[in-house]
């Protein structure tokens, strides 16, 4: 898959290799406002969002997020907002939860209006793209130091939740009564068997 670039630069393509600089001057480019992410330094453009298999799942996650963030001074929801980690990645996640830098956190909203830093956590709703999600992206995503990371494979009717502890992810497990519950964001559980 391609895009279509409005100048002589080249189209960004999935697979390409570039610098963020040179991704951020091909996505400016484009023709069409395409979802396009650069995860270790690679180019990855976003299939056509299916219904059932990621639009539902998407909205489901946004609303348990929205309700925690509205009863939680300090904390800022994002839906699909680029971030800017570092120069090899600029991955635009289904949602991430940031803890206000006046409180703490390690994010911030640029002055060109995109996030810098890292969220203390991101989710994925994984239909077409688990193979990246669980792989490249987990590993940007844990080496920037994202704090917690959630990835519904939704095909699968699956959660993972993934937390920092020295350095690498551990998976969260639902206690006795199915219940994860977040060890960065006090309050914010989830009952999986809900999904």
């Amino acid at each position: 898959m391609s895009a279509i670039s409005t100048t002589n630069l080249p189209p960004l393509e999935s697979g390409d290799r570039l610098t963020r600089y040179e991704f951020k001057r091909r996505d400016r480019a484009m023709l069409q406002n395409m979802k396009a992410e650069l995860i270790e330094g690679v180019v990855y453009l976003a299939s056509p969002v299916p219904a059932k298999s990621h639009g539902r799942p998407h909205a489901k996650m946004m609303t348990w997020l929205g309700t925690y963030s509205a009863a939680t001074p300090g904390v800022d929801l994002q839906d699909n907002a680029t971030v800017r980690l570092d120069p090899d990645n600029k991955p635009q996640p289904d949602a991430l939860l940031r803890i206000e830098p006046e409180v703490g956190g390690k994010s911030c909203i640029s002055d060109d209006d995109y996030i810098e830093g890292t969220p203390e956590l991101i989710a994925e709703i994984a239909a077409s793209s688990a193979a990246y999600d669980l792989n490249d992206k987990l590993n940007a995503y844990r080496r920037s130091g994202v704090q917690e990371y959630i990835v519904w494979q939704s095909y699968e009717n699956r959660l993972d939740w993934f937390t920092l502890h020295q350095g690498r992810y551990i998976s969260l497990e639902p206690d006795a009564t199915g219940v994860i519950r977040s060890q960065i964001f006090p309050g914010l559980w989830l009952a999986v068997n809900a999904l």
